[in-house]
């Protein structure tokens, strides 16, 4: 097909990608490494079953039906037609080339993948048509989802809306369509080339449907010299636009073609837990950063994850924050810092003088009224900026607007369904730390929680001899009067001093006696395990506490006993983040120990409790530790209850209650709160009974309910509650499931 022809196209678009690719390498090694990268044996094969799942076998992107089957459609499209473009390219030099024999389709194996081929380039022309109509017809209706209120359109959440959501996609779009009917084309006109040279009707075989079609559509042409024509120009469309599409890559939102592989073969395998901050009093007494202030503070990873993104908008259509009208849009926040990468490369490699000034748009000023105009435009790194001079960039505020960081729940809602493993949370928190540590510049309302973690060992700041007060009357030992008991009931402070959380508290007490579980208290010796401080960006008190606590718990061999938890926050923070500490322990929420009981016959429902009932899933519960169903089956385990659930919005979909990240502690913003946004949603069901799994999440919904003027007609239960009505216990506070 012309071996002087193909080797100038191979070279130059071969040789312009791997300057572009090497572009975009330099600014990964901007970052630092990810202290969190385990290369074991284990931790690889880990890596390696999470990359067939989620990067080839394209598990998420079904979520979204239509998006989600038409990109699987496209990417096995060019998994399969990759090894048909480099049959292509060697056909430039050999035009028999078919690797050897290997691909002739005088074999079974080559009739086969000839026929795979053909379907899957007919896929790739389905799911572009898919994408144009979402992108072209759609992009200003709703986000297509059925289950929710109207939110914005996924598709017009780009930081540049003209050229993300048209030019870009659409180009690239059209460029697949063109790619598969190209071949289409050659293979039809070859198919009609060998018919005109036999003297013989146009006989296609199965494995070549679509190039039949297209070989049918050639036979009344007389001309061979025009077939010839049409033969050369697909191949050379074929060709050189795989090649063109290699190239653009680099330069947009479908770089992640490249990327995906190596970001979720990165993904951190523990996202429950945030990353231990080594050496944290050295780095304060440096000056050194804490987190994440600027581009250099990022993680190799997190750079990745910048590259990316989809912008398929999956974040931000299931962030709490965002569908109630906050400024933090996931989606928004990566393309924010991304453009910021991007637009102070010539500044971090000293190329240039001067660096170009933001265009009228960049430059715009961001709209407080709307969500998706919430980050702020950014300054431009000065010449020699990142490596030669100081960097003077900070993310927050110059990038990011901070109530984008301080909204956050910590919900991990979007890195459920991110398709491509971004990781969000741990870079806001780490944006967090820096402003709390470093700059002293937080929301004021957390000052009052910060000083009663520290001196009472609560953020309620109630003194800490109180703690102990709630098991008054029910003869619970502490761990200093039996230290030998096989279980530790970690109340937590919310059980501690919360009045509503307190009968929860002694609900589970007596949940453990009925069952005869050998268990004690640590009383007064208990203290907060830090988790509103870790999130809210304190890491030097929570490190404070987490020694304080694993220093007691080792005192009392703890690690030999199990731990109960009724907080999924105490839960996630002892279970998976004392262990950086020096603290492992075995850790049970109360629904997986009060379930076990039940399946044990420790624990056996006695009582009928009737109601509909509607269980909402704590982020900490469910998305950080994937339970899911105890709560449920203690829930079903009771006669006469009818459990419900809200029409998408549950298990690892359901919507935080607003209280994680700190939230508990911190005003919320705006018209609409997440805590009445949630409840609306539990109310919709019909149920007469919310039960949950979590103080903060009972205190948030109680909140929501009063707000609807509902507190009076709706229960709000923990699940333990409606476990002990159940069994009858003695002196159990009077809360009843509430009666249709």
């Amino acid at each position: 097909m012309g071996p002087i022809w193909m080797t100038l196209l191979l070279v130059s678009t071969l040789g312009f990608f791997s300057w572009s690719a090497f572009r975009r390498l330099r600014q990964v090694k901007v970052g630092v490494p990810d202290p969190r990268f385990e290369w074991t044996g284990e931790q690889i094969a880990d890596r390696a079953k999470t990359l067939l799942i989620y990067a080839f076998g394209q598990k998420k992107m079904p979520n979204y039906t239509l998006a989600g089957f038409a990109h699987v459609g496209i990417f096995v499209a060019f998994q399969v037609l990759l090894l048909n473009s480099l049959m292509l390219w060697g056909r430039g030099f050999d035009p028999s080339f078919d690797f050897w024999g290997l691909l002739s389709t005088d074999h079974l194996f080559g009739k086969l993948y000839s026929f795979a081929k053909e379907m899957a380039a007919f896929a790739a022309i389905v799911g572009s048509m898919a994408f144009l109509y979402l992108r072209w017809v759609k992009r200003g209706e709703d986000s297509g989802d059925p289950k929710e209120v109207k939110n914005k359109p996924r598709m017009t959440l780009g930081h540049h809306v003209d050229r993300y959501v048209f030019t870009e996609p659409i180009l690239i779009l059209f460029i697949i369509i063109t790619m598969m009917s190209a071949d289409f084309l050659y293979v039809g006109a070859s198919l009609a080339l060998d018919a005109a040279a036999s003297g013989e009707p146009i006989h296609a075989g199965w494995w070549e449907p679509f190039g039949g079609i297209f070989a049918q559509l050639l036979a009344g042409v007389d001309s061979s010299r025009v077939v010839t024509a049409l033969q050369h120009a697909g191949f050379w469309w074929h060709s050189a636009f795989v090649l063109i599409f290699l190239n653009i890559l680099p330069y947009s939102k479908h770089f992640h073609v490249l990327t995906v592989i190596p970001n979720v073969f990165a993904y951190e395998r523990r996202p429950n837990a945030l990353p231990k901050v080594e050496d944290l009093e050295g780095k304060v007494e440096r000056e050194e950063s804490l987190g994440i202030n600027r581009l250099t503070d990022l993680t190799y990873k997190h750079i990745m994850d910048l590259y990316t993104c989809t912008e398929c908008g999956r974040c931000s259509d299931n962030c709490p924050a965002y569908i109630t009208g906050k400024k933090l849009s996931p989606k928004h926040l990566t393309l924010a810092i991304r453009d910021h990468l991007y637009a102070t490369e010539k500044a971090m490699f000293g190329k240039d003088a001067l660096v170009e000034e933001p265009s009228d748009t960049a430059s715009a000023a961001p709209k407080e009224s709307d969500a998706e105009e919430a980050i702020h435009t950014f300054p431009q790194a000065p010449e020699g900026g990142y490596f030669v001079g100081e960097t003077v960039v900070d993310l927050v505020p110059n990038i990011l607007h901070p109530e984008v960081i301080w909204s956050c729940t910590s919900c991990r809602a979007c890195e459920e369904q991110c398709p491509v493993m971004i990781s969000y949370v741990d870079k806001i928190i780490g944006m967090r730390r820096e402003e709390v540590m470093m700059k002293n510049e937080f929301p004021g309302e957390l000052q009052g929680a910060f000083n009663g973690i520290e001196t009472n060992g609560n953020p309620w700041n109630i003194s800490a001899m109180d703690r102990g007060d709630w098991a008054d009357g029910l003869g619970v030992p502490t761990l200093s009067d039996k230290p030998d008991a096989q279980v530790l009931y970690w109340v937590g402070c919310a059980a501690s001093y919360d009045d509503r959380a307190k009968k929860v508290a002694r609900a589970v007490s007596k949940l453990l006696k009925k069952a005869r579980v050998d268990f004690a208290i640590l009383g007064t010796e208990e203290t907060c395990t830090g988790d509103p401080a870790r999130r809210a960006g304190n890491e030097y008190l929570f490190q404070m506490l987490a020694e304080q606590n694993i220093e007691t718990l080792n005192g009392y061999e703890a690690s030999k006993k199990t731990i109960i938890t009724a907080c999924p926050h105490c839960f996630n923070t002892l279970a998976n983040e004392y262990s950086d500490f020096g603290g492992t322990y075995d850790v049970v929420h109360h629904a997986d120990f009060l379930n076990g009981l039940l399946v044990a016959g420790k624990l056996v429902p006695s009582k009928a409790v009737k109601g509909k009932v509607v269980y909402h899933d704590s982020c900490y519960l469910g998305r950080y530790n994937q339970i899911y169903d105890s709560p449920r089956q203690i829930l079903q385990s009771i006669e006469g209850l009818e459990l419900t659930e809200v029409e998408y919005w549950n298990r690892k979909k359901g919507l935080c209650c607003g209280a994680g990240g700190a939230q508990m502690f911190m005003e919320e913003h705006g018209d609409e709160r997440v805590n009445n946004k949630r409840t609306l949603q539990l109310l919709n069901t019909g149920a007469t009974t919310i039960a949950s799994g979590c103080p903060f999440c009972m205190t948030m919904l109680t909140d929501g309910l009063k707000a609807q003027e509902k507190e009076e007609e709706i229960g709000q239960r923990d699940i333990a509650e409606i476990l002990a009505d159940a069994i009858e216990l003695d002196e159990v506070e009077q809360t009843p499931v509430a009666a249709e």
